[in-house]
């Protein structure tokens, strides 16, 4: 009998080891188990930019735990160092095939939805990033799995003359393990007709940097004031060999020095460097740009600035 309570202690500590980990954690979690805290989700599924506060809140996963099961680089190509606060959003199990988890991060103001995927051994394969916010008030993003599990990112920009651009990409899981682009549309091309509208002609330009680089009137880089010193916002249009080759591309960079400016978004693999002069800037693609041109041309060369015409002097 004096072994008794050595033996209820035993067996309360075992108990205590069999129960589920809610997430928090850093113990480990069976894969299986992992699933669970997903809920499942029929298709068709839709998570848009607008809906990430609707998206399930009352769970959260520990980016310890889900380093368990997904590649680090799946959160740091997008967040760096930083570990985001990551909630589940939803499941979807293939038959006798894939498993699918919608997962979103957040930290701060940067807002990404993730779709993972793992195969039917329950190895994880493959990572898609579906929505990274970029807070631009003009864009909209939406993310779809139809009932063929294909997926659709859709996203659409409302341009200065009141028409609404938009881009369709459409990918496929493979059984090599990654996610193959079967179809982009867009709209973009026939919305250049004659010359080409410039999105940021109206905004400031104090910044020393700030102004317009042109070639003609389809070839021009447009630089205006941004939110900081260290930033500036900026839009470009290409036409090469006669309009067969186009390219347009509008966004933030930062300036690296007083005479360098780099574009590099979270989520996108294109990156362009600016270097100033105080005539010229030149425009480098360091980084494959693809979805914003064609493909036998690239974001690149020598741009002279366009002098500002005098103000009128005021009348006394």
């Amino acid at each position: 009998m004096k072994f008794g309570p050595v033996l209820f202690i035993l067996f309360l500590l075992a108990g205590c080891g069999n129960k589920r980990n809610s997430g928090n954690g850093d113990a480990v979690m069976e894969v299986t188990e992992f699933f669970q805290i997903f809920k499942p989700v029929k298709l068709p599924y839709t998570i848009t930019d607008t809906s990430f506060t609707k998206l399930t809140k009352d769970t959260t996963i520990n980016a310890d735990l889900l380093s368990q099961f997904v590649a680090d680089t799946v959160l740091t190509n997008l967040f760096g160092t930083v570990k985001p606060r990551i909630t589940p959003a939803g499941r979807v199990s293939a038959k006798k095939a894939e498993t699918y988890l919608f997962v979103k991060a957040t930290s701060g103001s940067k807002k990404v939805v993730y779709l993972l995927v793992f195969d039917r051994e329950n190895k994880f394969r493959a990572a898609l990033p579906l929505i990274v916010t970029d807070n631009d008030p003009q864009t909209s993003q939406i993310a779809t799995m139809d009932n063929r599990y294909t997926i659709s990112i859709n996203s659409q920009r409302k341009k200065v003359n009141g028409e609404l651009g938009y881009k369709k990409d459409a990918y496929v899981y493979n059984n090599i393990g990654v996610f193959t682009l079967i179809l982009t549309e867009t709209n973009e091309d026939l919305a250049v007709k004659g010359e080409v509208i410039n999105p940021l002609d109206t905004l400031p330009k104090k910044n020393k940097l700030s102004g317009d680089y042109v070639l003609d009137k389809k070839n021009f880089i447009s630089f205006r004031d941004g939110r900081r010193n260290s930033e500036l916002r900026f839009f470009v249009h290409f036409e090469k060999d006669k309009g067969s080759c186009k390219g347009e591309l509008r966004g933030e960079v930062n300036l690296t020095t007083p005479d360098v400016a780099v574009y590099r978004e979270s989520g996108d693999p294109c990156v362009l460097e600016f270097n100033f002069t105080p005539k010229s800037v030149s425009m480098k693609e360091v980084q494959g740009c693809g979805n914003y041109r064609d493909i036998k041309c690239f974001f690149e060369g020598t741009y002279v600035r366009k002098k500002e015409k005098p103000k009128p002097a005021k009348k006394k």
